[in-house]
């Protein structure tokens, strides 16, 4: 018998993507969010709509806050599929949030396993 779970997955690239597009709607820039959350480094933010890293949950409370959206709204994740086996064993598939299922192992993603 085997038990299926749905397990969120942070979208990084996306997520970074995201920001980038709300910070232009709100018109705020790089430099000023720079300031107002007091980073040493604009490039802490240039990280994030790159995807190479994402904000930490304090600075996420304070992001929603300036862009004046939810947290919810700002982070973007992925589902993963696990399907567990009777021995509890895990395998896992992508399962993207329309519905659409890709291969078990479609390109650039990681199979996550135990």
């Amino acid at each position: 018998m085997k038990t299926t779970y749905l397990k969120p997955v942070l979208d990084l690239a996306a997520t970074g993507t995201k920001i980038k597009t709300l910070m232009m709607q709100k018109g705020i820039t790089p430099r000023q969010l720079q300031v107002i959350m007091d980073f040493p480094y604009v490039q802490t933010i240039y990280n994030w709509f790159r995807g190479l890293n994402m904000p930490t949950l304090d600075n996420l409370v304070v992001l929603a806050q300036v862009l004046g959206v939810q947290m919810d709204d700002i982070v973007v994740t992925r589902m993963v599929e696990m399907v567990i086996d009777a021995s509890g064993v895990p395998e896992a598939r992508l399962q993207y949030l329309n519905g659409n299922r890709e291969a078990d192992d479609p390109e650039g993603v990681e199979i996550l396993s135990a």
